[in-house]
């Protein structure tokens, strides 16, 4: 079974992201996703964003 955590957007370094989870900020990175924004609700797994919500 796979997890996915919801999470949004704080910074983006090029193909990475930091990703504020409630107050955990974590990196992960961007290359399955397009047009991600800083501001953009996120699903997280495995250090990779998979959806843009």
């Amino acid at each position: 079974m796979c997890l996915a955590i919801p999470g949004t957007i704080r910074k983006i370094h090029g193909t990475n992201a930091d990703i504020d989870f409630g107050g955990l900020t974590a990196h992960a990175s961007l290359r399955l996703v397009e047009n991600a924004a800083v501001g953009d609700r996120v699903l997280v797994h495995a250090g990779f964003v998979m959806h843009i919500l």
